[in-house]
């Protein structure tokens, strides 16, 4: 791992510890603050529109101005927007707080286009997976203290031990090198992705994963607490047990290959939520909050197949539109899991397990095809530039056209 790999990992690990330390609890917490299971629905789609937003322009930006600067935005977003909810005292100001840290989301197109032009002789899928592990280690340890801080301090005290750990790790990422813009005929990208068949029947892909996935997760802390009766402190080991299936998860799957991932991943996904819906006690909360690692693992081996279907000079705009459609999927899963539980707190599990079932069903015609793409990219030529000069990401010669 090369410097600026290894200060990126160890500033997500501490980012890790931070956010881990609020995140899960955060629906807990809205409820203190006021709010009901549907305000709570709509408060977290709202928190996915922000998060949605900022992708495209994000990852255009990148692609244009470079990496590091966006990196260094984003830190400094988050850790302002942190501060703002550990010193606010109303559920407005709250919200406020959380809307604009979800703002720093706009991380996510840079942040893999940083790994991937840094990633040296690692593979992408290899480079990314470890990375997201770094951030996941730091958020095993954030949810044990996060429940440990609730029950003796309160949850407030959670964002004021976070945004003090976010200082530490916005000074490390400080610390990482400029990365020179790729060339490319259209710096922009947007002609070529709009172009892109391929990559335009990957994002349905996407959207359809990353909903079924994330549908019975929204409401479980609130689930765990009122009805399953779970004490604050036990929840963190729970959440923590989700961070640390993250970490392992994504080094295991993450070195599969991208069918056997995505079946694997749905899998664990499903006995998530069966361990949640029938489970009675800590150990199948702790089982089944280690297995939902499977989401995280699905949607980074979703955006190492990117790469095989776009040219390097507009890899962060693409990352960036996937990350959005991503964000679409949060956006309208949010609610639906808020209503859903304001009518019968149970029903969430059964129905995605329906979800996930239609999703692996549709994944595994389609990815197929993308994985002999990938194959047989050796022998590809992006469409703009066959028979032209080499562009950088694809081989020297290429006399294959893949749709």
């Amino acid at each position: 791992m090369n410097r600026n790999l290894l200060l990126v990992a160890v500033a997500l690990f501490a980012w890790g510890i931070g956010e881990g330390a609020f995140f899960y609890f955060q629906p807990i917490y809205l409820e203190e603050l006021g709010a009901s299971p549907i305000a709570i629905g709509v408060i977290l789609s709202a928190v996915g529109a922000a998060m949605t937003i900022v992708h495209i322009p994000a990852g255009h930006l990148s692609d244009r101005f470079g990496r590091r600067r966006l990196l260094w935005a984003s830190w400094l977003f988050g850790m302002t927007s942190t501060w703002m909810m550990a010193l606010a005292r109303s559920l407005p100001v709250f919200v406020i707080g959380m809307i604009l840290y979800a703002l720093t989301a706009f991380v996510m197109a840079p942040l893999n286009s940083y790994i991937t032009a840094a990633r040296g002789k690692w593979s992408v899928v290899r480079a990314i997976t470890l990375i997201s592990a770094s951030y996941n280690a730091g958020a095993v340890l954030g949810p044990l203290l996060g429940g440990w801080i609730g029950d003796h301090f309160g949850l407030g005290r959670t964002y004021l031990v976070a945004a003090s750990i976010f200082v530490i790790s916005t000074a490390i990422i400080f610390r990482i090198q400029h990365q020179p813009v790729e060339p490319g005929p259209d710096v922009s990208g947007g002609n070529q992705l709009l172009e892109n068949r391929a990559f335009q029947r990957f994002l349905p892909i996407v959207f359809l994963i990353v909903f079924a996935m994330y549908l019975p997760q929204p409401l479980t802390p609130n689930f765990l607490q009122n009805q399953r009766d779970l004490p604050l402190d036990q929840a963190g080991i729970v959440f923590a047990a989700g961070s640390l299936g993250n970490v392992v998860l994504n080094l295991v799957i993450g070195r599969m290959d991208i069918r056997r991932g995505f079946f694997i991943s749905h899998l664990c996904v499903a006995l998530f939520a069966l361990a949640t819906w029938k489970g009675l006690g800590l150990p199948w909360y702790v089982s089944g909050y280690f297995l939902l690692g499977g989401y995280r693992v699905a949607r980074s081996l979703a955006t190492a197949q990117i790469l095989d279907l776009v040219t390097l000079a507009n890899m962060g705009l693409a990352y960036g539109a996937a990350e959005t459609v991503s964000g679409i999927a949060l956006i309208l899963g949010s609610p639906l899991a808020g209503y859903l539980y304001d009518s019968n707190p149970e029903i969430i599990y059964p129905l995605a397990l329906l979800m996930l079932a239609g999703s692996l069903l549709v994944s595994s015609f389609y990815i197929p095809r993308l994985a002999v793409r990938s194959e047989n990219r050796s022998k590809a030529c992006p469409p703009e530039e066959k028979d032209q000069k080499p562009v950088p990401g694809y081989p020297e010669t290429c006399t294959e056209r893949i749709e």
